[in-house]
């Protein structure tokens, strides 16, 4: 097993990490700097680039891949750099990942196909295709694909000197299946990481909740802390009422952390619920929270929306 691989493989803590913008629609490199300094003094590991939360399907090849050699030039050596380079077109995957190591990603992150999907053969040869090239999380998030990585096809990979281990949106019964059998779990579903890392076997979580609070949830994930995931439940709760990044890009504006700019389809939580969320961070503590200006709802006029 490739000495790289089993290093990821003790990680707790990866944040899928939010892609800011500027007034033009480019990415808000300043932002994202400060916000991935806040990650990192606050115990985070590794970072996703351009994943869901990233909004990697909004950004371009160029703008994900930059992101990436962005990122290990800023920060490589404080904290692993993961690319979400997975497609549901094997040949893109494949490029993608290959461009995204030789840009000095330390992993990627490899989805099965979602929409034109396949068969259970086809799952592992399209995995199989992208995992030459370094090492890599495979993601498991039917909500979104619209088909399970079965365990038994996971089974076929486990022993790729390049396979990591799995990003499970499964729940805690899968997660302790393949962790019984000697698979390394990441819980893909923050209400349940708790739970996930102290009863299920998960190594850790990757996790959206810790763009906001990565402190309290690197404490969840080296400690078991009951009292603490109660807390946070109602903050879980608030980020994913509507499907996600639509609450933590709306939540991290608020806190200051990014211009209330949005890339199309995604637009920001209502007003209501705006207000609601500032009472929840104010009850939690915002000395935890990347909160870099003024803390405001904002008004609805306040929010931009960019195609690209």
């Amino acid at each position: 097993m490739a000495e790289a691989t089993l290093a990821l493989r003790k990680v707790r803590l990866i944040t899928a990490v939010k892609t800011p913008y500027q007034a033009d629609g480019k990415i808000d490199l300043e932002a994202f700097d400060k916000l991935v300094e806040h990650q990192i003094a606050n115990g985070v590991e590794g970072l996703i680039i351009g994943g869901t939360t990233g909004e990697g399907h909004l950004l371009s090849l160029e703008e994900r891949i930059g992101l990436v050699s962005h990122s290990k030039a800023k920060f490589g050596g404080r904290i692993y750099i993961v690319g979400n380079t997975g497609s549901n077109h094997t040949a893109a995957a494949v490029h993608a990942t290959e461009k995204g190591f030789a840009a000095g990603m330390d992993a990627a992150l490899l989805i099965n196909p979602y929409y034109g999907k396949t068969s259970d053969s086809g799952i592992v040869m399209h995995l199989e295709a992208a995992l030459k090239f370094g090492p890599a999380f495979i993601y498991n998030v039917p909500g979104r694909t619209g088909q399970d990585i079965k365990p038994e096809v996971i089974m076929k990979i486990k022993d790729h000197p390049h396979f990591i281990g799995v990003k499970e949106c499964m729940g805690n019964e899968r997660i302790k299946e393949l962790s019984d059998q000697g698979i390394c779990c990441w819980s893909g579903n923050d209400d349940q990481m708790h739970q996930s890392r102290h009863k299920c076997g998960a190594v850790g979580v990757i996790s959206v909740t810790s763009n906001v609070v990565p402190g309290l949830v690197k404490r969840l994930m080296t400690q078991e802390d009951e009292e603490l995931n109660a807390k946070l439940g109602p903050l879980y709760k608030w980020l994913f009422t509507d499907p996600n990044p639509i609450g933590v890009n709306t939540m991290l504006m608020m806190l200051g952390a990014a211009k209330p700019i949005f890339r199309l389809p995604y637009t920001f939580v209502p007003r209501d619920r705006r207000l609601a969320g500032l009472e929840l961070v104010k009850s939690i503590g915002l000395e935890h929270c990347p909160a870099f200006g003024e803390l405001k709802a904002l008004e609805d006029a306040e929010f931009q929306h960019v195609v690209a």
